[in-house]
């Protein structure tokens, strides 16, 4: 027990010390923080200062910065100003074009007003002298003489030019537009210098095509009047053809070479680019318009075939002319239009020329084939080289109309409409052969002496059925109906019994039998079967029997038939009436044998 109560004791003692020590320590270390805090106070207005100090030298070191920075920026700008100012130099073109984009970035990045303002103004000078540059080569390519060839020649773009204006057209899309750099001060006026070079390109390039076209166009004005009227309207066909393929050139140059290649501003420019050339197509027209109506009939095949021609180039014109220049007018349309309308003229006015060539002309006629019926053939032979046109147009005007209303009603259900062009057109051919059959008709029965009338009706109605039916040119035989083809062939029928009726018959009639056989009867019928002979082979000197060189087995026919009808009736009179049994001296009436009188006979038709 007293070893335990020593070893308490003894811990009461260390535990003593221990808390004296602590004591010592905490008075030691509040000591130290008094003197810590008094140390702060003191320090810390130096600490203040110091800061403050430090702030200022940053800020004066900022302001120096900055102002160097402005210092460089200004002799840039005006470095920059001084090289756009001389504009793009001949192979500098990249060097300019870098200097006005770095002012495009200088706008960009930079907030100082002053220089942004600055830039943007040198930066319209740029792109103005840029496409001062990119007008003056348009201008150059759109200049001088055009081609002088009689004959069109597609002159290209000048590919030189072509090559020198490729980087500049590049480069002017790049410059800020309101539609790409809205907040860009300089956009607006750029947007506005383009479209005046734009438009401009437009206005060169157009009067440059139209010079090209209006020689050509003049020279098928001239040459309408002289050559042959189908081709003539061919050659107006193709001179519009060659003008649709510059507008065509035109137009894929214009998407190339268009400083703004929007597709609405560019459908501007091209409507603006083909208006000369639509003012050359209306003039020339036009001009070609007053010719026909001045003499219809001698220019009919030329409106036929200018309306065949450029009906070919319809669907083309209406894509290139007009949608893709945004235009509703049709001036092609409207110029078709106006050659039917001359068209319709013409079918009702042949008509009336055929029936005017029967109308005052009495007395003897020519037994050449009439005027008016190689008129109408030439007519029917060219028809089927323009048949569309003639189809087209012959619908338009109506089933019958060309008769001018001649009591001629068309039942509803009969009229025709499109898809019977061929139906059409062989009801008018056949109205022109009938009237024209009806007008030689008329004709050969107004002359005084029917054998004149009979030979000229012979002829003409021959002429026509060799030209439309036995030897057609161009096809025109498939163009007649069934009904045609008969009235022709009986037609030439009549015509010809009427003939041999005229003229053979008193021949005839001079040996036929009668009462009186007495001998002096028989003198008589010899010498007037003889005078009649004389009289007929004198009237077919001046009126030759079927003529041309187209109907000489026609010719050779009716020679054999004459000699048929005529030598038999005239060796059995002979052989019935020998020569003792009526005079002493026959051969003075008997003044052929049958073999003359046949070589006499056909001598009418060699």
């Amino acid at each position: 027990m007293d070893d335990e109560a020593a070893e308490i004791e003894l811990l009461e003692q260390n535990l003593n010390k221990t808390r004296q020590i602590s004591q010592k320590m905490t008075a030691i270390l509040s000591s130290f923080d008094n003197r810590l805090v008094k140390l702060e106070k003191a320090i810390l207005p130096l600490y203040a200062s110091t800061q403050l100090l430090t702030r200022r030298a940053s800020n004066i070191d900022s302001v120096l910065g900055k102002i160097e920075e402005v210092a460089s920026n200004r002799d840039g700008i005006a470095t920059e100003e001084a090289l756009i100012l001389r504009g793009p130099q001949p192979g500098q073109l990249e060097t300019y074009k870098e200097a006005l984009e770095r002012l495009n970035a200088g706008i960009a990045f930079k907030s100082s007003e002053e220089d942004t303002s600055q830039a943007a103004r040198i930066v319209e000078t740029g792109a103005a002298k840029v496409t001062q540059l990119y007008t003056k080569l348009v201008a150059e390519s759109s200049a001088g003489s055009p081609p002088g060839d009689p004959e069109f020649t597609f002159t290209p773009f000048d590919p030189s030019l072509r090559v020198q204006l490729a980087p500049i057209v590049a480069f002017l899309r790049t410059l800020p537009l309101p539609a790409t750099h809205p907040n860009h001060p300089a956009a607006l006026a750029i947007q506005s210098t383009l479209r005046d070079a734009q438009r401009g390109y437009g206005e060169m390039r157009g009067n440059w095509s139209r010079k090209c076209l209006e020689s050509h166009a003049k020279r098928i004005l001239d040459r309408s009047e002289n050559v042959d009227g189908v081709l003539a309207g061919r050659e107006i066909g193709a001179w519009a053809q060659n003008m649709l393929t510059v507008a065509k050139e035109e137009y894929n140059l214009l998407s190339d070479l268009a400083p703004i290649p929007t597709s609405s501003l560019v459908a501007t420019t091209f409507s603006s680019l083909i208006t000369p050339l639509i003012s050359l197509f209306k003039s020339t027209l036009s001009s070609l318009n007053t010719s026909l109506k001045r003499n219809l009939q001698k220019h009919i095949f030329l409106a036929l075939s200018t309306y065949t021609s450029l009906s070919e180039s319809e669907s083309h014109w209406e894509d290139l002319m007009c949608r893709r220049a945004g235009r509703r007018e049709n001036e092609l349309k409207d110029a078709l239009s106006s050659l039917r309308s001359v068209c319709l003229r013409s079918f009702p006015e042949l008509i009336a020329n055929i029936k005017a060539g029967a109308v005052g002309k009495g007395g003897e006629p020519n037994t050449n084939v009439a005027d008016f019926v190689t008129s109408t053939v030439e007519f029917l032979e060219r028809v089927p080289e323009v048949k569309t046109a003639v189809g087209s147009a012959l619908l338009k005007l109506g089933d019958g109309n060309w008769k001018m209303g001649e009591g001629i009603t068309v039942p509803k259900t009969a009229r025709l409409g499109e898809g019977d062009e061929d139906l059409i057109l062989e009801n008018f051919i056949f109205d022109v052969v009938s009237t024209t059959v009806a007008s030689l008709v008329t004709l050969s029965r107004s002359q005084r002496r029917p054998a004149f009338g009979s030979i000229f009706l012979l002829n003409n109605i021959s002429y026509l059925r060799t030209h439309l039916l036995i030897q057609p040119i161009n096809g025109v035989d498939a163009l007649l109906s069934s009904q045609g083809r008969e009235l022709l062939n009986s037609n030439f029928r009549t015509a010809k019994a009427n003939y041999m009726d005229a003229n053979l018959s008193p021949l005839l009639t001079a040996l036929a039998e009668d009462k009186d056989k007495s001998k002096s009867s028989v003198k008589e019928k010899f010498m007037r079967f003889f005078d009649l002979l004389d009289e007929l082979v004198e009237r077919h000197t001046t009126a030759v029997v079927l003529p041309g060189d187209l109907e000489a087995d026609e010719r050779e026919t009716v020679c054999q038939e004459v000699a048929l009808l005529v030598v038999p009736l005239f060796q059995r009179f002979v052989q019935k009436n020998p020569g003792k049994d009526f005079s002493r001296n026959p051969q003075k009436y008997i003044k052929l044998s049958a073999t003359e009188v046949e070589a006499r006979l056909k001598s009418i038709y060699s």
